[in-house]
């Protein structure tokens, strides 16, 4: 379990009992054009994920853990380094939260845990993360986290019939 003097969240690895949560997300077409998904997960596949979640961020490149509630012990979301390159010393981040969790600081909080982690325990330098730029809430958040806009991609998301930008923003180990 990673809190990194979160007040209100704790991050921890899948569990099997987080099937169904993962299948809701996943499956969730509103949120599939944030990772180009275009079909659903069977439950199937997404357990043969969990079952494979011990592998280590250096043998994958990558590592999802699952955002709790400290009071309520629930399930809100997912938060997902990605793209880690050890050699590079750097790694994308994700996060998804439920709806009904977005907007009371759950997010900023699990954003800022997980870069202690990467900075203290993975020797990180940068997190970077794309955000589009009509979606104004997740710039606000990554933005309150002291990520820095370093650049933009034009045209380069294709959903719901047009073209969107995609900002890139990082932080770096130094300025954190």
């Amino acid at each position: 379990m990673l809190n990194f003097g979160a007040d209100l969240i704790y991050l921890r690895a899948l569990e099997p009992e987080d099937l169904i949560f993962l299948a809701e997300i996943e499956n969730d077409e509103d949120l599939w054009h944030l990772s180009s998904t275009l079909t659903p997960f069977s439950k199937n596949i997404l357990k043969k994920y969990i079952e494979n979640a011990h592998r280590t961020i250096y043998d994958t490149q990558q590592l999802r853990l699952v955002i709790c509630c400290k009071e309520k012990k629930i399930q809100m979301g997912f938060i997902d380094i990605f793209e880690f390159s050890a050699k590079h010393r750097r790694a994308g981040l994700g996060i998804v939260l439920q709806q009904k969790y977005r907007g009371k600081g759950y997010a900023c909080q699990a954003i800022r845990a997980v870069l202690n982690y990467g900075f203290k325990h993975l020797d990180l330098h940068q997190f970077y993360a794309y955000v589009e730029i009509e979606n104004k809430k997740s710039i606000k958040l990554f933005e309150t986290c002291n990520f820095i806009k370093t650049g933009e991609r034009k045209d380069w998301n294709f959903h719901h019939n047009r073209f969107h930008t995609e900002a890139l923003f990082q932080i770096f180990n130094n300025v954190y």
